[in-house]
């Protein structure tokens, strides 16, 4: 009866999900005290219940409990135990638990760790969370629900898909999740200003640690998800602009302006109106990006489900989420759009242009995402996007945002001074440019090369010259607060990322080959040569394994082993070697045997050279590892809302 236990704590979850989103609203309205001091526990209690069914879920898949018909489906007795885990956030089902587990996780946290907030105000906070927790605890309970039975019961099940049989499975969907739900958190702080009136500084300077960490989050599940598409699909990529990946990559670009935005709001008072907008358009993405995962309107290798009636449920409940908060925005808005003036050379005026690039770029990839549906709703025909249309509108978006990257330090609030901004100029551009030349005579002026190296060269020049400036001018205890340090660190990210990618775009080679044993290949200044396959074995898998010896100038590098695999009920999966450096990886995939009459006759081998592919994920955590850090700036967590927020009546703040 363990599932059924199950089942009756994510009922009971549900019930203190709708006790968390309804009480504590009428205690801040009302000026119940009582009411609102139901928001901490209750958000405690719906934790309890969903971490003890996300527990006896991870149960049934450990102990085999093929009665469950999700263990059934996506497990068997060969399965070894990690990847038993990782089934069970493998499928639908087990990944909406995994969505309102990490919900919960935030809830606890924001109940645990902001007791310095008003009441009023964080009742309202812990009432959106317990909203949105009530959403989606519904319809897993009502139309995914992971502990349904299936009798009787079957000896075995069926088997988790082989590409999530990948240790990067293991943390890329629940680091994912942490950063998509994470923006949750922004969103109830938005709602609870705006249900209270209170656009003033205070709750942005509250709002934005969980912003930045949630972020950084985001950045790193998109880091593990690319790396797992590289290592484990075996076609040599790291991004293809999949409508699944697109649907992580729309709320990072919105979070980067929002990060940005809300540094605005907190320290000068100006585009309050715009940080909530942002903040219900990051949200709103996140669960655009669930609902494209799993209602199957979009065709993607990433998409859990193809079910129209889960689809017309998180449909549903978008157009609930936005249209109500959209709405709330327009009629409190207008209201509290005010800030202080500034001029057109300042910072508040560059981050308004990167503002505009991010969110045009998320639209632009918005637009790329649904224009198929579109095609269909208007008879269009069956029409395809892809990287070209992504690849050129992101560059030309991207390309001012990275010119104006190194300028931003420097630029003041309210006006800056063009002196500073010259002298950068001249010492980031003339570095720049120094290293587009040698780029151009080592890459044999490949323009992406070059201009890549320029790229990041800029940015970095820039960064590091402000780095240098602070150290050189301010007091050792004040050079580089973590606010500071985090965007240092995050815009160095940018750079090493920027080049990563042109290089490795620009400079890689690949070779499709035929290879018989002892046969050799030259590709990138190494040498391949195809010593045979043979059979070998795993846990629930058998496969052929190539070995492939890689040479230098004739000199033993390393041997490297990729397997064609079958899995225990048929399923084939390629798994590609991968020698790793730090200016290059050595890539090498198997493909199917040229004649199957002779086992040790030819077969079909991918050959790759990839220089400065490690950059791209290397950039990646630099930038997360900003986000990290800006979030531990002490200012977050001063208690001042005394100064910055007035405690208004319950009756005033609705008004």
């Amino acid at each position: 009866m363990i599932p059924e236990l199950g089942q009756f704590s994510l009922v009971l979850a549900l019930l203190l999900a709708l006790a968390q989103g309804v009480l504590p609203l009428v205690g801040a309205w009302r000026g119940n005290g009582a009411l609102m001091a139901v928001a901490r526990p209750a958000a405690a209690g719906q934790a309890i219940f969903v971490f003890a069914a996300m527990a006896i879920l991870i149960h049934a898949f450990l102990a085999f409990d093929f009665s469950v018909a999700y263990v059934a489906d996506n497990s068997n007795l060969a399965l070894p135990w990690y990847y038993r885990v990782t089934a069970v956030w493998g499928a639908h089902e087990g990944s909406m638990l995994l969505w309102v587990f990490i919900l919960n996780v935030w809830s606890l946290a924001l109940a645990a760790f902001s007791r310095h907030l008003p009441p009023a105000f964080l009742s309202r906070v812990l009432a959106v969370l317990g909203l949105i927790g009530v959403g989606f605890l519904a319809f897993i309970l009502f139309t995914s629900n992971p502990f349904l039975r299936e009798l009787p019961m079957p000896a075995d099940g069926g088997d988790l898909n082989p590409v999530l049989q990948d240790p990067g499975m293991t943390f890329h969907p629940p680091v994912l999740y942490m950063g998509y739900v994470g923006f949750s958190v922004a969103f109830a702080f938005s709602i609870a200003a705006l249900l209270g009136g209170e656009l003033e500084q205070a709750w942005v300077r509250w709002a934005r640690p969980w912003t930045n960490v949630a972020w950084a989050f985001l950045t790193l599940g998109i880091v593990a998800g690319s790396w797992w598409a590289y290592a484990e699909l075996g076609w040599g990529g790291w991004w293809f602009w999949d409508p699944v990946e697109n649907a992580s990559f729309m709320p990072w670009l919105v979070g980067v302006a929002l990060i940005h935005a809300q540094a605005v709001t907190e320290k000068r008072g100006s585009l309050p109106a715009w940080t909530v907008l942002l903040s219900l358009f990051a949200f709103s993405l996140s669960l655009l990006g669930t609902f494209l995962v799993r209602s199957g309107v979009l065709t993607s290798v990433h998409a859990f489900a193809s079910d129209p009636r889960r689809g017309l449920y998180i449909l549903g409940f978008l157009v609930v989420v936005i249209g109500g908060s959209l709405l709330l925005y327009a009629i409190r808005a207008p209201k509290v759009a005010t800030g202080k003036p500034f001029d057109a050379l300042s910072r508040e005026t560059g981050i308004m242009v990167a503002n505009l690039l991010f969110t045009t770029a998320a639209a632009m990839v918005l637009l790329g995402t649904l224009f198929p549906l579109i095609g269909d709703a208007f008879n269009l025909g069956r029409v395809s996007v892809g990287p070209p249309y992504f690849g050129f509108l992101f560059v030309l978006l991207m390309a001012p945002a990275v010119l104006l990257l190194p300028y931003g330090p420097y630029l003041r609030w309210g006006r800056a001074e063009g002196r500073q901004l010259t002298a950068v100029s001249l010492r980031a551009g003339l570095a720049a440019v120094v290293c587009a030349i040698a780029a151009a005579w080592f890459a044999d002026g490949r323009v992406r090369a070059v201009a890549g190296v320029a790229g990041a060269v800029w940015v970095a020049a820039g960064t590091l010259a402000y780095a240098l400036k602070r150290w050189r001018e301010m007091p050792s205890g004040r050079r580089y607060p973590a606010e500071m340090a985090g965007m240092l660190v995050a815009h160095l990210g940018v750079a090493i990322f920027l080049i990563g990618v042109m290089l490795s775009e620009s400079l890689s080679v690949e070779r499709d080959v035929r290879m018989a044993p002892g046969q050799t290949e030259a590709v990138g200044g190494y040498q391949f040569r195809f010593d045979g396959v043979r059979e070998t074995d795993g846990p629930n898998w058998t496969a052929d394994e190539g070995e492939v010896s890689v040479l230098r100038d004739g000199a033993f590098v390393t041997t490297m082993r990729p397997q064609k695999r079958t899995y225990s009920r048929g399923q084939v999966q390629s798994e590609s070697a991968i020698d790793p450096g730090l200016f290059r990886d050595v890539y090498v995939a198997l493909g199917e045997p040229m004649d199957a009459r002779h086992p040790e006759g030819a077969w079909a081998v991918r050959l790759y050279h990839k220089p400065f592919v490690r950059w791209i994920w290397l950039g990646g955590l630099f930038m997360m590892a900003g986000g990290f850090l800006a979030a531990a700036e002490r200012r977050f967590r001063t208690h001042r809302q005394a100064r910055d927020l007035p405690v208004t009546s319950a009756t005033e703040s609705v008004a």
